[in-house]
């Protein structure tokens, strides 16, 4: 083992297919995950109000069901689930009644490959690298369910939230007292923002699943990265939802998840945030 740890390449191709697996299972819980967490309600909700309702069927779990096509239910058998390269020799279609497979699901495997070589690149074979690729995984889940659902569920924002503060516990990527104050900041700065543009809109312009995930971001990299982090959410979200308006992607009050630009931005601040925050110093000093 300590000779593929030597030998980069060996280490880079290793991280990127067990990228690819990872991104696999990161597919199936942006897919089971939130038909879960909806029967659960509905069942606490029946049990609250003393519902009499017929028995529902529990939507597949996140481990033992197997995989189907949705139109035709076709269990996929072992060789289809090969990431990236099933997609291909089937040319993008179930073996079955030939329905067409989103995009999506080798777009996930490959991102999360990529994002995974990138993240293990800067950090190298550490806790911070192995642990980066850990806030990845959570981050492109999230990212998922949000597009799909408008949903970050707190059975995923808050264990990443708690996780950064254990890890700051042993300065990892940053100190315990930055990132709970990182946790603190990141929930209040969104919160104030809700309430204030709720005032003077009438309307929410956000969820609460977002001042959880910035939370979770500031206690990951702690205060210090959030104004990096709510710059570049914020500039991406507003360039990505005009241009979505501009080709009629996106209608005027059809609202726009914002969590995936979170993410996307504390994964860019996690790489090169202090870059950038350096960057930026260097040139207000020479300005």
């Amino acid at each position: 083992m300590e000779l593929i740890f030597e030998m980069t390449p060996l280490l880079y191709a290793g991280v990127f297919i067990f990228g690819l697996l990872i991104g696999s299972f990161l597919n199936v819980l942006i897919l089971r995950i939130p038909p879960l967490l909806e029967f659960e309600w509905r069942c606490q909700c029946n049990e609250l109000l003393e519902l009499q309702k017929d028995k529902e069927k529990r939507p597949p779990g996140i481990v033992a069901a197997r995989s189907k096509c949705p139109k035709c239910g076709h269990g996929i058998r072992a060789w289809e689930n090969i990431p990236i390269f099933s997609y291909l020799l089937l040319r993008g279609r179930c073996s079955s009644c030939q329905e067409k497979i989103s995009p999506r699901y080798p777009l996930v495997e490959l991102t999360t490959a990529v994002l995974f070589v990138i993240t293990m690149w800067h950090f190298g074979l550490s806790i911070q690298g192995i642990s980066g690729l850990v806030l990845v995984s959570f981050l492109i889940t999230l990212t998922g369910i949000d597009f799909d659902r408008q949903l970050l569920p707190d059975n995923l924002t808050l264990p990443l939230l708690w996780s950064g503060i254990l890890l700051a516990n042993h300065d990892v990527h940053t100190d315990l007292s930055s990132s709970v104050f990182g946790a603190i900041a990141g929930y209040l700065v969104l919160w104030s923002i809700y309430h204030l543009f709720r005032l003077m809109t009438g309307k929410e312009g956000m969820g609460y699943g977002d001042f959880k995930l910035l939370a979770a971001l500031g206690a990951w990299m702690g205060w210090q990265m959030l104004p990096l982090i709510i710059l570049l959410s914020s500039v991406v979200g507003a360039l990505t939802g005009l241009i979505m308006m501009s080709t009629g992607r996106l209608q005027k009050d059809q609202p726009l998840p914002f969590g995936p630009f979170i993410a996307a931005a504390g994964w860019i601040s996690l790489i090169w945030g202090r870059e950038l925050m350096d960057f930026y110093s260097r040139s207000q000093a020479f300005g």
